[in-house]
């Protein structure tokens, strides 16, 4: 029974104030999603993967992207759906059937995502169904409304989601099957398994496992690779 990974990388960018699509645009020289494809590419325990991009993108991510880099796995690209969670389904759906045992989830603009987080993260999903990475909340949060702030939250039992997820696959087909015929949206794919009542586990990952949505992001992610060893993200 293999692991198979879905990339997401369906974002429209707005937040990055740029017709270019952030998954596209060029971090070191070449596009986003062309690191995190290495990246996970690079994890010994991933098996296969799939990319899922905006349909309109299909062509060019295989012609001018794919091609472009030296990958040892599969690479099946799949048409995203309109939200986030659309095209994660689209890639379960376009797994096969009796051949896969733990999905990967991964947003494909978290360029600096280790395999040590990936295998650690899979690993624990093999033995409780459901594991994602995350960081504590290290500064203070507050509840705020209308600008003023209504009360100081404890920051100890709070964490901050990041991907990789792990899920056994039935498991998070089924949380999938059971939010679309709810018409319910989550942020992210733990919370479709959680509706289940089924628990999540929650490992450690990495300030540097950044998402990348803003230019600010942007600039502090090309402060990042220059300044690190390569070899350090495989740790």
């Amino acid at each position: 029974m293999s692991v198979s990974a879905i990339i997401v990388a369906g974002g429209k960018g707005i937040r990055m104030g740029s017709v270019t699509r952030k998954q596209y645009m060029l971090l070191a020289g070449k596009p986003i999603v062309c690191h995190t494809l290495e990246a996970i590419d690079a994890c010994p325990c991933v098996d296969e993967i799939f990319l899922v991009v905006p349909t309109d993108d299909l062509v060019a991510c295989s012609d001018k992207w794919i091609s472009s880099l030296t990958l040892h796995k599969k690479i099946h690209l799949v048409a995203g759906g309109v939200e986030r969670q659309d095209s994660v389904c689209r890639g379960i759906h376009a797994i096969s059937d009796g051949f896969c045992e733990v999905v990967v989830i991964h947003d494909a603009v978290r360029p600096f995502v280790s395999f040590r987080m990936i295998e650690d993260c899979v690993a624990e999903a093999r033995v409780s169904g459901a594991c994602i990475v995350g960081m504590p909340m290290m500064e203070t949060a507050k509840r705020v409304n209308s600008g003023w702030i209504e009360h100081t939250l404890d920051r100890n039992p709070i964490w901050i989601a990041q991907t990789p997820q792990a899920f056994g696959f039935e498991l998070i087909r089924t949380a999938h099957e059971k939010a679309r015929l709810d018409r319910f949206i989550g942020t992210d794919d733990a919370v479709l398994v959680e509706r289940l009542g089924h628990k999540v586990r929650m490992i450690t990952g990495s300030r540097l496992n950044m998402k990348i949505t803003t230019p600010d992001d942007l600039a502090l992610a090309e402060g990042i690779i220059l300044r690190t060893p390569t070899d350090c993200f495989s740790l």
